[in-house]
Parts: structure tokens; sequence; C-alpha cells
């Protein structure tokens, strides 16, 4: 472990899809880990399989991460001395460096074909043996390979891999990891088209930036001795690895789009805080210790070490995840939802044209402690907009009964009473006024509420008033004593 120099990780994406959990908590863990130690947190993007490369997928992993504020010091659009940072810019690098192995006879070139592969493949299996590649190009004579060569026969390069050796690399998270290397087959390293593989290019490009810890999922825990056997073919030292633990769906199983792996951008449609996203994948396999779970940033990163990151998998929890939303909500000043909840709005159609943003502060204020998500506080606000077409059923049965109209009227009487419609004025009258005619408070209360809202729960009833506004409340519940007297008509 190269201790004495300045820490040096990276996150490297390959944009064949958007963003998920399970990159954004490597990247997470990554950025978290240079920000504890004072090193670089770089940015690259490993784009050489150009078959499933999506240009938007691209974009929007730049917009995820800049969103969870995983602000690189190094990669596209920053610069830094270790460029290009994205990988199909630097295919000279990786054909100089297969060179490089095959002039030290650490690889090869081969020429098989895809047919003749899948051949070797369906008798491998056939026979219940291992599958790989069976190293038929690996001793061809210099004479052969230049005939094709010049016969411009297609081919790939390939890495040696050493017989009868156990391959062993010190996992931060795990321990000590070893492989035999007579179950590694001799990997591509250089394609037909002359784009590098994965493991040539990660290996190439993390020695050449100079990256010093390599924290990724630990799906790449059987790729690593190939990487550890490529550093050693190339005479480099290696950068120490930690695999973190595997991200399982709530009922246990392998997380997929089905199963909430949701792409970083879902989880910002769909109402939730990039503060609120950044701490719940922080702690998806890693514990601060005691029981804190609500942190701010400076204390995640105070906190944060490799030791007390877990190899065992970590579960997705969405309800703890709504949970943590509503408290990052709560404490949100309400200046900060204003554009995207306004835009939310405008698109149920509440609003047309602008809006009064004092207004929509006051509403965001009185909604947001109460909502999980985003989405959900501008989905509860319809009735500070427009009045209620229709009243919730169950609630009706409570509080528009026969004695509802006369309640309402006492209610009407109440607030035509009340000089300077605050919150403060109301509460002040409701309860004068449930003392001296001996009723209880929550008889008046209810069917207010139910009449400007239609809804039986909310924010504080007084509160709400206040926002709505006098003139607006009299007409609602002027329209629910309407209401009333021709539902008991009928």
């Amino acid at each position: 472990m190269q201790t004495e120099k300045k820490v040096r990780v990276r996150f490297a994406p390959s944009p064949t899809g958007y963003l998920h959990v399970g990159g954004a908590r490597s990247a997470l863990f990554n950025f978290l880990f240079a920000r504890r130690t004072g090193g670089d947190f770089l940015l690259r993007i490993e784009d050489t399989d150009r078959t499933r490369f999506v240009e938007d997928a691209l974009t929007e992993i730049y917009d995820s991460l800049k969103w969870l504020g995983l602000n690189w010091d190094e990669g596209p659009s920053v610069g830094g001395g270790y460029g290009p940072y994205v990988q199909s810019e630097r295919l000279d690098i990786y054909g100089r460096m297969a060179d490089r192995l095959i002039a030290s006879g650490h690889a090869y070139r081969c020429f098989c074909t895809p047919e003749r592969l899948a051949e070797v493949r369906a008798e491998q299996e056939k026979s219940g043996g291992a599958t790989g590649y069976d190293r038929r190009c690996r001793n061809l004579s210099a004479e052969e390979v230049d005939k094709n060569l010049k016969e411009g026969v297609p081919h790939v390069i390939r890495l040696k891999i050493p017989e009868g050796r156990t391959v062993a690399f010190n996992d931060l998270i795990r321990g000590r990891i070893e492989y035999k290397s007579e179950a590694l087959d001799d990997l591509v390293l250089i394609k037909a088209d002359k784009f590098p593989t994965y493991h040539m290019a990660n290996v190439v490009d993390d020695h050449e930036m100079a990256i010093t810890h390599v924290l990724r999922g630990d799906e790449w825990i059987a790729s690593t001795p190939r990487h550890v056997l490529l550093y050693e073919a190339f005479g480099w030292e290696p950068p120490a690895f930690a695999h973190l633990p595997v991200i399982l769906s709530p009922d246990g199983g392998k997380l997929s789009k089905r199963k909430g792996a949701a792409s970083v951008m879902d989880y910002k449609r769909g109402g939730i805080l990039p503060e609120a996203l950044f701490n719940f994948l922080s702690l998806l396999g890693w514990a601060p210790g005691g029981d804190r779970e609500k942190m701010s940033l400076e204390e995640t990163i105070a906190a944060f070490s490799l030791e007390h990151v877990s190899p065992k998998a970590a579960v997705l929890d969405e309800k703890k995840l709504e949970w943590m939303n509503g408290q990052y909500l709560a404490e949100r000043k309400a200046e900060t939802l204003v554009d995207d909840v306004v835009s939310m709005w405008k698109d149920k159609g509440w609003i047309d044209g602008g809006i009064d943003n004092e207004y929509a502060i006051k509403v965001i204020d009185l909604l947001k402690v109460r909502s999980r998500r985003v989405t959900e506080l501008a989905d509860s606000a319809s009735y500070f907009f427009i009045d209620p077409a229709d009243y919730e059923e169950k609630a009706v049965k409570k509080h528009f009964g026969q004695e509802a109209v006369e309640r309402l009227e006492l209610i009407t009487k109440i607030i035509n009473g009340i000089d300077g419609f605050t919150h403060t004025n109301i509460d002040t009258a409701y309860h004068s006024t449930a003392e001296s005619r001996n009723i209880q408070l929550s008889a008046l209360i209810h069917p207010t509420r139910l009449a400007i809202s239609g809804v039986s729960a909310g924010p504080g009833l007084f509160e709400m008033m206040e926002v709505i506004g006098k003139d607006v409340v009299l007409r609602r519940i002027d329209k629910a004593v309407k209401w009333i007297g021709k539902r008991c008509l009928n």
C-alpha cells in the first residue's frame, strides 16, 4: 500500500446506461475517501465498448454526479495533468502498451475466428469441463504471425497467463484473496477493432493516472487477479484494492431496474433531495459507528474510513430513504424548493402563468414538514389553488351530517368576526366560540378543514386558513353548505 503517496482515486463509469445506485455508491465512496484523506477524486469515462455507447447516458452521468455533489478534481470538463480522461481519446496509448507486452513476451497475437472460439466453447460445455480460450495461438512461430499480419488476418492481442501460479492480492475490505492461474484464461487485451478491452484500458489508465487506490464493486473481484498479472507484466506496482459490498433489493435478491435500481435522475424526478440520497447511499455498506444515520456532508467525510466498510451485502430500503428524505425536506428552506415545486404545479394545471413567490413559499413551508418527497409536497397542494370539486367520502360521513350546515353557518359568523385574518386570531376565535358554546373544538375544526380542502388531514388548519385567505375560505364554506343541502335533499 502506497501510504507515502497522495491518495488518488477514480470513478470510471461506462456510458452504456444511466448512473444507477450501485455506480453512484461507488462514486460516493471514492469521493468520501479522497476528501477524508486530502486526496484527489478523478472522473474517467470508459467508453471503449462502442457497440453499447449511449450519448444521452454520458450526459446524464455528468448531471447525476453534479446533482449529488460529487464534483471531480480531474476529468472531463475540469481537465488535469493526466488526461485525456476519456478512453476513446487514448487509443494510441493502449496500442503502444500492447506492443510493449508482445515485445517482452507477456502477450501474443491471436488469429482465431469468432466461429472457432464458439466451437471450442461448445465442445468444452459439452464435455462438462472448464470453458475458456484453448491457447491455440499462444505458441505460433514468428513466421506464422508475420504471414497472418501480411495477409491482413484479423486478430486480437491476448495476455499470457503464467502457468502454475497462485495470484494473490490484499483487499482492504476482505483481506487476502487468492486465485490459481489455471482458473484464468488468456484474456483479450486489444480487440480486433483495435479498441482495448476493459481490463487493458483500466490497468493502463490507473497506472498512467497515478491511481493509488481502486474502490469498486465486488463484481470485479474475479477480474482483479488478471489485473494483478497485467501490472506484473508491465513491471508496475499495483494500486491498493477495495471491493465494495453488493447492494441487494428489499426482498434480498439482486438489484435490478424492476427491483429498486432506479437511476440517480429517477430519484431526482421522484422527489428525492440530493443531500438525502447522498446520506442514504453513504450508509449502504458503511457504518459510521454508534446510532448515527442522518449526517451532514462534513460529518460523513470526517467519519468515513474503509475499516468500517463491511464486506456483507447491503439492502436498499426505499422506506428508509423516504424517511431520511422527509427529515431533510423538513429542514430545507422553502425558497430552495420553489422553482421545482412551482414547475410541478404548472404541469398539473393548477397555475396558469406566474405565481406570487411569497404565496408559494408559504404553501411549501406548510407542506414540507409533512411530506417525504418533493413530489408528495407538490401533489398535496391542490386546495391552495383550486376549490375542492368533491369531498373525502369517509370524512363526509363523519363531519358533513345533518348538523354540519348549522356548524358551518356558525363557523362563517366566527370568520366574519375576525379582524386581521392571522392564524393566531383564528385560533383565538375558534377556542373562544367552542368554550362559550360548550362544544368540542374538534366539532368546529373538522368541518372547516373538510369544507376548505376537501380532505380530512393536512397542515395546521389555522395556518392553512391564513395562507388561503379570508375571502376564499368563506367562499368554500358557502359552497360546502350548498353541497350538503343538495345531498340531504337527495
